[in-house]
């Protein structure tokens, strides 16, 4: 664990065990990272460390079946669900937080703030995520993403030829170790530290909410009248298009944008230094309380 982090546990919906980091005063205002379907907790680390050194609480949470947060029992990965979760985790905070959430955490914050938990948040990042998004893009996630959930890997080299093979522009590092983060090793292979189930979901029970278009635009619709809003886009990535987030924009005008080059939909790892800037940017622009 790296200093000044230390590991919490929470109650999510149906009492599942949830597991997230905090860092920074938990007395200072918070800020809550929420991350895409297939990743953890860890692929914020390098902005919450940012955020919490300009003085806010920063609390990274494994979703539901991802990380190192419990698996349902009955393979329960409905949109509703995880927004349940982040409801639950924010009602024990002091303060409403802003949330920061990347694909699938962006869709869940729109879901809680904007229709299932009015008044839970300060502020919503919405990172390389919109309603409406781009189907090809959305269907080549999910083939990466199912391509390999079951066989898994034979080495950290493999995986990593996987993750080149998926963001070609982003350059392959040579220090694997990070990898691990993302990994669960077993009987000498690894694999994708998520449930299989997330992806592999029946009787509805798998995060079917988000092709409910039209419900996802009606509740940023009210997100949007209630807390300031910002879209953070990967310049060159095909599951929000310039013309898809010019199109949300337009249709809610009081959402602020920024477009990072450089970068594709895992805006975070692709450019930290120009995500954690913007972030740190909308914060402090709209006078989020935090203590000195």
């Amino acid at each position: 664990m790296k200093a000044g982090t230390s590991v919490l546990h929470f109650e999510g919906r149906d009492g599942l065990r949830l597991v997230g980091d905090r860092r920074g005063d938990r007395r200072n205002a918070p800020v809550v990272f929420l991350h895409g379907g297939g990743q953890t907790r860890h692929s914020w680390d390098g902005t919450a460390a940012g955020v919490a050194q300009r003085g806010w609480q920063a609390l990274t949470i494994d979703a539901r079946g991802h990380g190192d947060s419990a698996w349902s029992d009955v393979g329960d990965y409905r949109l509703e669900s995880f927004a349940e979760d982040v409801r639950l985790v924010v009602a024990q905070l002091d303060e409403p937080p802003v949330l920061v959430g990347a694909s699938l955490g962006g869709l869940t914050s729109i879901l809680l703030t904007g229709e299932l938990g009015l008044g839970v948040a300060g502020g919503v990042v919405l990172v390389d995520i919109v309603p409406d998004m781009e189907e090809a893009g959305a269907q080549r996630i999910g083939a990466f993403m199912v391509d390999r959930a079951a066989a898994g890997f034979s080495s950290l080299e493999e995986v990593a030829d996987a993750v080149a093979a998926y963001n070609p522009h982003r350059p392959r590092p040579t220090d694997l170790a990070g990898l691990r983060k993302n990994l669960r090793e077993r009987d000498g292979r690894f694999y994708w530290h998520w449930d299989p189930r997330f992806m592999f979901a029946e009787g509805g029970s798998g995060p079917t909410e988000i092709l409910d278009v039209e419900r996802l635009h009606a509740a940023a619709e009210r997100m949007v009248a209630d807390v300031p809003v910002m879209l953070v886009r990967g310049r060159v990535s095909d599951l929000v298009s310039a013309a898809k987030a010019a199109a949300f924009c337009a249709r809610f005008p009081d959402v602020e944008f920024v477009d990072v080059s450089g970068s594709g939909h895992m805006v975070a790892g692709d450019r930290n230094d120009a995500f954690t800037a913007a972030v740190l940017d909308f914060l402090e622009r709209h006078s989020i309380a935090r203590f000195e």
